[in-house]
């Protein structure tokens, strides 16, 4: 394989993660939320972890969210562009992509809670 191929490839899909993050950011309000909450819980997990490990987790896990809420904002699109019609299967998918993220919350709550407390 060419390398110039490969970068081009690489740069393309950053330059598609960049739109992705700018879409998220213009359309998805739950998105911007959490990005602030994320923005404000960094500075304390990195000023609260005892160690390297304990920052690293309490960092992972609110990054976690962030992208469990980009996979429910995917899905939310993928159904609402099949159709916006009512229909039982449609709501069961955003309904379960919505339950990710409200487990990946719980486990921020969970993760903090023991590594703090």
């Amino acid at each position: 394989m060419n390398n110039s191929i490969g970068f081009r490839r690489l740069f393309s899909a950053l330059r598609n993660s960049i739109v992705g993050l700018k879409d998220a950011m213009i359309y998805h309000p739950a998105f911007r939320q959490e990005i602030v909450i994320v923005a404000v819980l960094i500075p304390f997990a990195i000023w609260l972890g005892e160690n390297g490990l304990e920052r690293a987790i309490l960092i992972a896990v609110l990054l976690i969210v962030l992208i469990v809420e980009l996979i429910n904002s995917a899905i939310e699109t993928v159904v609402d562009r099949i159709s916006t019609e009512k229909h039982k299967l449609s709501k069961q998918a955003k309904d379960l992509s919505s339950a990710a993220v409200l487990i990946a919350l719980v486990n921020v709550l969970l993760v903090w809670g023991l590594i703090l407390f």
